[in-house]
């Protein structure tokens, strides 16, 4: 998908208004990881500095200066030697041209860029703690402002978090976005499938793992979004098993919770699924529970739903789950009181969605109100069961571990399943592992 600069152009205007003529706002691209001695993890931009610029290099600083509306961005300059070894730079005068910011320098001048900008300025705006090796350069510049000067001219008397900004606008996704999400949803959802299809007993979970990241990059997706979890049997009852170094036996369920990263883009999807191509009966018990919670409460993520009532929904059906399987002993109301549900669902609902699989954005407001759905979010939807080995626990019941996950995106007319692509009735699982 070609590159539109002008949403990035508008996403930094949308910034300036907020930050106001006192404002200045600093942050950076993300730095360079080192794997071992050296070789490095590969590169991936930051995504509040992607948000703002498109801008796919490291080593770079954007500076937006309130007073004069103004973006500039500093970056590595062109080196052809260096490109020769570790590939094309663009130079902050093609970056400049390029992704359309009103000036550019070298990196190495972002201190006095900000240093000349601060003055005049009330408040400064940054990712504090994010980067944290930058903050003392950044402190040291404001005090060294303040000092100079000495109530003579405006100088900053305050420090802002840049994230109360920013967050709010990543959680409503525009359509670019969506469109995005689409298309990571949907190669997640063919690599799940292609998951479903190639299992058999005796592979490793390893091997399952090949089959996912083979589709992710035969569809465009370079990366997983994160590391993807393949879990057969007791893994499952691990939420987040990454080994993925066992054996899939006959008799086990494999848990996949696996999401493609496409155009900086997660996509994050959890289905179970039996080994064998057939799920026994108890595992067919404890998934219909988790399937009847998961479209439940997709039904009812919808525009102006409060989270926190989704949630209690998936709760109280879990625990009247658990104790018609007997797990569970006596009332709903008991249970929940008591939290005993915890023991076999100990995680949330979802959570937010979008260049981050974890995305930014809380569920509640600065007042602890709940922040209501609203067109444009996309939150995951992943209830599970998770029910460990134990004296307590009928055998039949030993080592089942189910979730099923999607990503739903909540529109005008109700919301749209991103993830609907992949079956998850067991009927409809057990058809297509049989193909």
């Amino acid at each position: 998908m070609p590159i539109d600069i002008t949403i990035y152009q508008q996403r930094r205007q949308k910034v300036l208004e907020q930050i106001g003529e006192d404002g200045i706002a600093i942050l950076f691209a993300a730095p360079e990881q080192r794997r071992s001695n050296d070789t490095e993890y590969p590169f991936r931009q930051d995504s509040y500095f992607h948000y703002l610029t498109g801008f796919p290099e490291t080593g770079a600083a954007l500076i937006l200066n309130g007073r004069e509306h103004s973006a500039t961005l500093l970056c590595r300059n062109k080196d052809l030697k260096h490109e020769i070894w570790n590939g094309f730079r663009y130079g902050h005068t093609a970056a400049r041209e390029t992704f359309a910011f009103d000036a550019s320098d070298d990196i190495s001048q972002w201190p006095t860029y900000l240093r000349n900008a601060l003055s005049g300025h009330r408040r400064l705006f940054a990712l504090w703690g994010l980067y944290p090796e930058n903050d003392p350069k950044l402190i040291e510049l404001w005090y060294e402002v303040v000092r100079i000067a000495n109530g003579s001219t405006l100088a900053p008397d305050s420090m802002v978090n840049l994230a109360s900004i920013l967050d709010p606008m990543r959680l409503i996704k525009d359509q670019h976005e969506q469109a995005l999400m689409r298309t990571a949803a949907e190669i997640s959802a063919q690599a799940h499938i292609r998951a479903m299809q190639t299992t058999r007993p005796g592979q490793h979970e390893y091997q399952v793992e090949a089959e996912i990241l083979h589709e992710f990059m035969q569809r465009g997706a370079r990366y997983p979004a994160y590391n993807s979890i393949v879990a057969s049997g007791k893994n499952a009852c691990c939420l987040h098993y990454v080994s993925n170094n066992c054996q899939l036996q006959h008799n086990e369920l494999l848990m996949i919770d696996a999401g493609a990263e496409y155009q900086m883009y997660a996509g994050d999807i959890s289905r179970t699924f039996p080994i064998s191509g057939r799920f026994n009966s108890a595992q067919k018990d404890v998934y219909d529970i988790v399937l009847a919670v998961n479209q439940a409460c997709i039904a009812a993520t919808i525009k102006q739903a409060n989270w926190q009532t989704i949630s209690a929904t998936a709760i109280n059906m879990l625990t009247q789950g658990l104790i018609d399987l007997r797990i569970l002993h006596g009332s709903l109301e008991q249970n929940i009181e008591t939290k005993a549900y915890q023991r076999f669902y100990m995680h949330g609902l979802g959570h937010w969605l979008g260049l981050d699989v974890h995305d930014v954005g809380g569920r509640f407001d600065e007042n602890e109100q709940p922040i209501l759905l609203q067109p444009g979010m996309v939150t995951t939807v992943e209830p599970g069961l998770y029910i460990s080995a134990a004296d307590d626990i009928p055998a039949a019941f030993h080592n089942i571990g189910i979730r099923i996950e999607d990503n739903v995106l909540v529109t005008e007319t109700g919301n749209e399943v991103l993830t609907a692509s992949v079956p998850k009735t067991t009927t409809e699982i057990e058809i297509l592992m049989q193909h």
